[in-house]
């Protein structure tokens, strides 16, 4: 079966005169954005024109910009020694900090714009886009005049943009050579982190030994990468007016700091009873105490619990399906289209994505599969972000960008409904095994995404004053995970390396990345706890839940569920969920 995705339905290649062509409408585009903008822009007396003909024009704008970008994105992703693809890419964002100017002076003209609300009613475009517009007046408050923002779209092309592409290709070309029996086999990171999840003890050892040791041949470039983004953050939150880092996040990612607040404290309440879960795994691989950072993801039990491609896509399909048939069917043609890239190997990034490509109402992901029970539901996962797309495909392209903490909704949904599934089918020897991955992934998601927020926290408190040296990084990851996994771990064996292998710290655009992992879990096993309730009744709301991401705030779209996400009550409830599978666990 094909493990490699299809981009054809973007384009043939870069060669191709389709791309060609596209690249050239784009610098057109920008272009007669400019002229517009100089010319028209507060010139005529009917704000409803204006506001409309801006629209038009930052929608035709955005769908092809997302086209030719998304194409060399990806195209990158599964070959980072594509000079091609990377040209192209710097080419783009060159090409699209010439729009800064234009944004800027829209958004300072629509500052002044008083009755928004009386246009909306005058018009129909404006009326829905009416979120997404006010949302640029608040945006105001935080923006630097109109040459500080085209400087600042301009050098970040040779900042944060260059830093992070540097430390992707020096990640994804990293090869580990892992001591397997007697052999050792020269691996790419994403395959020798892989093995985290063999049978084998020795293997999950060797292969975390000998990725630890392989760090060390990328960590200060690394560490050099990393302290340039996040100073590069740390200055942009304080030129546009953040109290901080975090601050700049919520603001983004539509959320309050009450609602964090309650998030945190649920999730830090609830750590007590994940370290019981991890010393009762501690005990069943034979150790005393905690457990060791290598066996964090080793399978409990004896099990069968191995995929082939084509089996997991099959079991993905039917038992979305039992969901709702859109949804099932919805998997399928990912699968049978070629949406997917599952196959590892050298030059491909690690981990897993999926990219909703708005313009052909398709989306593309990416995984590394190797037949563990992980990476079927990983593929799972990913499958829900798609589906999420796939409910925003008749909205408005600038009312189909979600918050961060939204987006882990029906991924993290879909996962629990294979996940479940799983456990309802399998034998009793196998139960064990899917219950323990289940909580494996819950405590990632959980303790070690607080783990990851501490890192972050203390990460940007010690840039604010100088670099970070490498030393000082692993010693502010250890410090993270010995505070939130407590004596969960065997302090002797953690991972120092943790800021290095996850790409979310190199993304200017998404600091504080992990947080929205932990509202995703919770708000999702909400969710399907109502679901369980409802029925079938639920899956209607469910999709017009989806729909209505990109054009509100957090609490907004909770409350269409009546939800309130400011009272950590709400997290407790969805806490307590995972704490009865840990009771489950601890007694079988």
């Amino acid at each position: 079966m094909e493990m490699r995705w299809s981009l054809k339905e973007l384009y043939p290649s870069f060669a191709a005169p389709a791309f060609k062509k596209d690249m050239e409408r784009l610098a057109a585009e920008i272009v007669t954005l400019r002229r517009w903008t100089l010319t028209r822009l507060g010139k005529g007396k009917n704000p409803v024109t204006t506001i409309e003909e801006y629209l038009k024009q930052r929608i035709a704008l955005t769908t092809l910009n997302e086209r030719l970008g998304v194409f060399a994105n990806l195209s990158f992703a599964v070959n980072t020694s594509d000079d091609t693809a990377k040209t192209a890419l710097e080419a783009i964002d060159r090409m699209l900090s010439e729009t800064a100017e234009d944004r800027v002076k829209f958004a300072q003209w629509l500052a002044g714009v008083k009755n928004l609300d009386a246009l909306a009613k005058r018009s129909k475009l404006i009326g829905e886009h009416l979120f997404h517009l006010r949302e640029i007046q608040e945006n105001t408050k935080h923006m630097l005049s109109e040459k500080e923002e085209v400087l600042f779209a301009k050098m970040r092309m040779t900042g944060s943009t260059a830093w992070g592409s540097l430390q992707n290709t020096l990640t994804s070309t990293l090869m580990v050579p892992v001591k397997i029996g007697k052999k050792v086999e020269e691996l790419p990171l994403p395959a020798a982190r892989n093995l985290a999840y063999d049978p084998d003890k020795t293997v999950r050892k060797a292969a975390y030994e000998a990725e630890l040791a392989a760090y060390a041949k990328v960590d200060e470039s690394s560490a050099a990468c990393l302290n340039a983004i996040k100073g590069e953050v740390i200055t942009t939150a304080a030129l546009r007016g953040f109290d901080s880092p975090l601050a700049m996040t919520l603001h983004h990612s539509r959320m309050d700091k009450k609602t964090l607040d309650a998030l945190l404290t649920a999730m830090r309440e609830s750590l007590p009873q994940f370290r019981k879960y991890l010393r009762k795994k501690a005990k069943l691989l034979g150790h005393k105490g905690g457990l060791p950072f290598y066996d964090l993801f080793a399978p409990v039990g004896k099990s069968d619990l191995r995929f082939t491609y084509y089996i997991a896509h099959q079991f993905i399909v039917r038992n979305f399906s039992s969901f709702s048939p859109e949804l099932g069917a919805f998997a399928d043609n990912a699968f049978k289209k070629h949406w997917i890239d599952a196959e590892p190997r050298k030059g491909k990034v690690g981990g897993a994505f999926c990219y909703n490509i708005h313009p052909i109402g398709e989306s593309r992901i990416l995984s590394n599969f190797t037949g563990s029970f992980t990476n079927m539901t990983t593929l799972a996962h990913e499958l829900g972000h798609a589906y999420h797309g796939h409910c925003l495909k008749s909205e408005s392209f600038l009312n189909s960008d979600y918050p961060m903490p939204l987006a882990e909704t029906a991924s993290i949904f879909c996962e629990t409904i294979v996940t479940q599934a799983a456990i309802a089918a399998a034998p009793k020897r196998d139960v064990a095994a899917i219950l323990e991955n289940q909580l494996m992934g819950a405590t990632q998601v959980i303790v070690d995404i607080y783990s990851r927020y501490l890192f972050e926290t203390a990460l940007f408190a010690g840039r604010a004053d100088s670099s970070v040296p490498v030393a000082r990084l692993k010693t502010l990851m250890l410090n993270a995970q010995k505070e939130a996994y407590g004596d969960g771990l065997d302090k002797d064996t953690l991972h120092p390396y943790m800021w290095l292998c996850k790409p979310h710290y190199y993304d200017p655009d998404h600091n504080f990345y992990n947080f929205p992992y932990a509202f995703g879990l919770l708000f999702a096993k909400g969710l399907y706890a109502e679901y369980l309730k409802r029925g079938d009744t639920f899956v209607k709301d469910y999709d017009r839940l989806l729909r209505e991401t990109g054009k509100n705030d957090i609490a907004t779209v909770a409350k269409l569920m009546r939800i309130d996400v400011r009272k950590p009550d709400f997290w407790r409830g969805s806490l307590a969920i995972v704490g009865r599978d840990i009771d489950t666990f601890c007694a079988l």
